[in-house]
């Protein structure tokens, strides 16, 4: 990242399929071939791990910091590697065309994917599963037998379990996996054909000349296979219940703050162990992609610890991170280290400095230029450094449309048209955001792709003031079409990105 480049941000998720739900199968291929075509250098994604419908399908919320989501499964590929049958996939659901009906999705998929393990466990040679298998035993073994343990346990969380289970007794867990074993490895089997597709598709970016760039949620869930495998990493009593939660302190936004009620690490204990867990989840998501964005990075520096009996977060405290020791050993593993630091909301002197120290670059949001700071506000153009990202908007924003339509104010409009110097037309204003983010002197500029298509509010991927509804949009179509990509690529090449 240390050359001008611009990039995409769209979730596989999003892409348009017959199968409900984007995945990565022939239409991301045809999305890498739009990249290449428009000279992009990035493909952004959310994070990659299983969702759960108990948490409206957040990939920010997910039961393992390791696994990918079978969801994420192309059947078309499923065909190709000969697990399933054109017949096997017909007749599919008549799935919404513009959204995911996550239900429908996973009752569609469940079959499929145990049609195809089926097909897979008659067939002859699987050196490659077993490889796979073994190469990732670290969590792989742990992860599944999570999950088939909470469909055997009727979906209760770990912490509801036996006792001798969620104490992980070694006999109790000996005798479980043996109950299981046929799940454990049709489960394996999923993990396995996902990371399959996933690699054969990076690669293909790679033949591209596109890197792709992923995202790494900061806190676990407590009801993962992490808190259950490792719960000495984090804040649990002697019941195994956390006694200290996560979130954010109050703010303009927030008289009362945010409670994310996500336990929170025993940094200690992780900076005795050397940071284990940590480094293995890097190095993980270092294989899977190119750079990697961390999410809420200030938590790495020091974070915000409310009580876990609280109802809001105002009665938190900040609590410090050894977060230079922590760079300083992830340095020594990895001595070019691609990370993204999320530095969006309230940042402290002290996480400035260490993105500084380690030249960590942060981001930007045009979205948020031209509120009552203006002109003085940081995310506006002629603020900008050279190590950072800038964007339109992200995954948590509106689109420009949307924005524009339904959260500017009229002082803000007046402010976006006092900047630009003239009046904007409202179905060109997209196009002139993306040309202000490619003007930048920022060295990557990263666009969602709901943006380059001009789409309004419909398209918004999520919004953190409502728990529901969120995560669903997706294409109806393939509008990829090559007067879009030359439409971009001329501003790329303008610009100095490509």
């Amino acid at each position: 990242m240390n050359y001008r480049s611009s990039g995409i941000l769209l979730h596989p998720t999003c892409l348009p399929t017959g199968f409900g739900i984007g995945d990565l199968g022939p239409q991301a291929y045809r999305f890498a071939d739009f990249l290449a075509a428009a000279k992009q250098s990035f493909w952004q994604i959310l994070p990659l791990n299983p969702t759960d419908p108990d948490h409206y399908n957040s990939p920010y919320h997910s039961t393992s910091a390791f696994a990918g989501n079978p969801l994420l499964i192309s059947p078309e590929l499923l065909v190709e590697a000969g697990w399933l049958t054109e017949s096997d996939l017909m007749p599919a659901p008549d799935f919404p065309a513009a959204r995911v009906d996550f239900a429908a999705v996973g009752a569609y998929k469940e079959g499929l994917l145990t049609r195809a393990y089926e097909r897979f466990s008659g067939q002859g040679a699987k050196e490659k599963f077993e490889h796979f298998c073994r190469r990732n035993q670290s969590w792989l073994d742990d992860y599944v037998l999570f999950e088939a343990l909470k469909v055997h346990y009727g979906g209760r969380p770990w912490y509801q379990w036996p006792e001798e289970i969620r104490r992980r007794s070694p006999q109790a867990l000996e005798a479980v996996q043996h109950t299981l074993r046929d799940r454990i490895r049709q489960l394996k089997f999923r993990q396995y054909v996902l990371f399959r597709q996933w690699r054969a598709l990076k690669d293909y970016c790679h033949q591209k000349q596109i890197h792709v760039i992923g995202d790494i949620p900061i806190y676990m869930p407590y009801d993962s296979a992490d808190l259950w495998t490792h719960p000495d990493l984090f804040k649990l009593d002697e019941d195994q219940k956390p006694y200290v939660v996560s979130g954010v302190p109050p703010d303009y936004f927030s008289a009362t703050g945010q409670l994310w009620g996500h336990p929170v690490y025993r940094w200690e204990t992780l900076q005795q162990n050397g940071y284990d867990w940590w480094i293995r989840r890097i190095q993980w998501n270092l294989e899977l992609f190119d750079v990697v964005r961390i999410d809420h990075f200030r938590g790495l520096v020091a974070y915000w610890e409310v009580p876990a009996d609280e109802k809001t977060a105002i009665n938190g405290k900040w609590v410090s991170v050894p977060v230079e020791d922590f760079l300083h050993q992830l340095l020594r593993r990895f001595p070019c280290l691609p990370i993204i630091a999320e530095d969006l909301g309230i940042i402290t002197p002290d996480v400035r400095e260490i993105m500084h120290r380690y030249q960590l670059p942060g981001m930007r949001l045009l979205l948020f230029a031209f509120g009552e700071d203006f002109p003085k506000s940081s995310f506006l153009p002629h603020h900008h450094v050279q190590n950072c990202l800038i964007y339109t908007g992200t995954h948590d924003n509106h689109t420009v449309q949307g924005w524009f339509a339904q959260e500017a104010t009229p002082e803000t409009q007046e402010r976006l048209h006092r900047y630009f110097g003239r009046r904007i037309p409202v179905h060109e204003l997209h196009w002139e955001m993306i040309r202000l983010a490619m003007m930048s002197v920022a060295k990557t500029a990263i666009i969602p792709l709901q943006d380059i298509l001009g789409l309004g509010a419909e398209a918004r991927m999520n919004n953190p003031a409502r728990p529901d509804g969120n995560w669903q949009w997706r294409l109806s179509e393939d509008p990829l079409k090559p007067e879009l990509s030359a439409r971009l690529l001329e501003m790329t090449e303008i610009y100095g990105r490509a």
